[in-house]
């Protein structure tokens, strides 16, 4: 189940509200919401449940050991041990089958391929874990006491899919204890109405021109319709991940759960740096804070943590050579920026801003094409192409020219260009506070009207 389909939005999440709201006290709630929490994640494919489930009691038990010997070679010795068993996991379900091929195109193994498919959410509630360990190991957190709190925090349904990736430092005092604040609910049902609109309106019909141009016959595309093509997958990656994440935050606050943002307008960016600074920024954090820094950081060898955060940042994307060399572009582009930062300083704002919105365009050809033959002839009609342009291209732009508009408008960082104590900030935020409840209306009605109509709904990062 995704947060983008009919059965979720009148159906689950009613019923998840209802229960969780006439509840009589906390615990109740919290039996209530991870009785939800499971059965969205077992709605599809039921057998995941027990991993995910194994996975939480095994690192409640760890961690209450490392607390128990801190101080003590044992709790490392354990950390360690836990982290293990927990990325064995991720990499048999998720890597084995691509480790199986490149083992056995160097030598014949002696076993099948294995057949397992990718547990969803798995990469996501993977790196919680991790990270809600190592705080126990380095005494930043106190081990949670209770099996059926922790449960929920692994569990929550509001992450658990897509992320964003939640620390325990972040909401454990929420998951312990939460209030009803209806200033936060109705702040909720924002988030989600403009997250649901920004997937469905905007998402959905970028990955439709996606389909398109670049999935049958692409070879036949002119450079231009190459370059059109690629771009709306920029758009359709962006609206897809970043409207997830804004429903996530959304339902969070509506169960009384604060979740930090995902994405600060990445198409603003002055750099590649500055991009990733905006962009699923959750990830980014958990490798600065346990690859990045522990390797060495800014201090020591910087150069090289860089590389090695960047291609595990690409390797984490999915189990492809292709996104590998995708990381490595990036990092190679994040070694020369910091080589180049105080040349880059002087380029003129708008030239930065063209230079990077070219890099990250380009990269979303190595990110969509995982057959490298594929990419090759794709990334050469993007330089050159014999193809004339098609008749069907002017009449693309032109029936989805209001469209254009509204994914420019979407694009644009307006609470940095009026920031929060403008006189034009706050006018707009007076007549929003006015209107926000027929906006909200007006958003679902649409997206609701477009789920309706049709059966083009995919969600990118489930695969993730």
């Amino acid at each position: 189940m995704v947060f983008s389909s009919l059965t979720f939005i009148y159906l689950f999440l009613p019923l998840a509200l209802l229960f969780h709201y006439i509840t009589p006290n906390k615990l109740f709630r919290n039996i209530s919401l991870t009785a939800f929490s499971l059965a969205f994640y077992a709605w599809e494919e039921p057998m995941w449940i027990y991993l995910m489930i194994f996975t939480a009691i095994f690192d409640y038990y760890m961690a209450l050991l490392i607390e128990r010997w801190s101080g003590n070679r044992k709790a490392k010795i354990i950390m360690l041990i836990t982290i293990l068993v927990n990325l064995s996991l991720l990499i048999f379900y998720k890597y084995g089958g691509f480790i199986y091929d490149n083992l056995s195109a160097i030598a014949h193994l002696p076993f099948d391929r294995p057949k397992n498919s990718l547990p969803v959410g798995i990469s996501f509630y993977t790196f919680m874990v991790i990270s809600y360990i190592v705080d126990v190991y380095r005494g930043q957190l106190k081990a949670q006491r209770n099996p059926l709190n922790f449960l929920m925090f692994i569990s929550l349904f509001q992450h658990l899919v897509a992320g964003p990736i939640v620390r325990y430092s972040q909401i454990g005092q929420q998951v312990d204890s939460r209030t009803i604040d209806w200033s936060r609910f109705s702040t909720g049902i924002s988030r989600f109405c403009l997250g649901l609109f920004k997937k469905i309106v905007i998402a959905n019909v970028a990955g439709a021109l996606v389909t398109k141009y670049l999935d049958a016959g692409f070879s036949d595309l002119s450079t231009i319709e190459a370059w059109f093509g690629i771009t709306m997958f920029s758009v359709q990656l962006y609206f897809d991940f970043s409207g997830y994440s804004d429903m996530a935050i959304g339902l969070a606050k509506m169960f009384g759960f604060d979740f930090d943002e995902n994405f600060k307008h990445p198409y603003a960016a002055q750099s590649v740096g500055d991009f990733y600074r905006r962009w699923h920024i959750s990830l980014g954090k958990f490798f600065r804070d346990y690859v990045y820094i522990p390797m060495g950081g800014n201090r020591k060898l910087q150069l090289r943590n860089i590389m090695v955060v960047w291609l595990l940042t690409g390797i984490w994307h999915g189990a492809s050579w292709n996104f590998a060399l995708w990381g490595f572009y990036f990092g190679s582009f994040m070694i020369i920026e910091k080589l180049l930062e105080n040349f880059l300083k002087k380029i003129p704002r708008f030239l930065r801003h063209t230079y990077t919105l070219i890099l990250i365009i380009f990269s979303r050809a190595i990110f969509y094409f995982v057959d490298f033959s594929q990419l090759k002839i794709f990334v050469g009609h993007l330089f050159y192409s014999k193809k004339p342009v098609g008749a069907g291209f002017t009449t693309d732009l032109f029936e989805h020219l209001f469209w254009f508009v509204l994914v420019v408008l979407f694009c644009i960082p307006w609470d940095e260009i009026y920031p929060p104590d403008t006189k034009v900030s706050q006018e707009v935020s007076r007549h929003y506070h006015i209107m926000k409840p027929v906006i909200n209306i007006v958003m679902l009605f649409l997206a609701t009207m477009l789920l309706v109509n049709s059966s083009y709904n995919p969600f990118l990062y489930t695969r993730f």
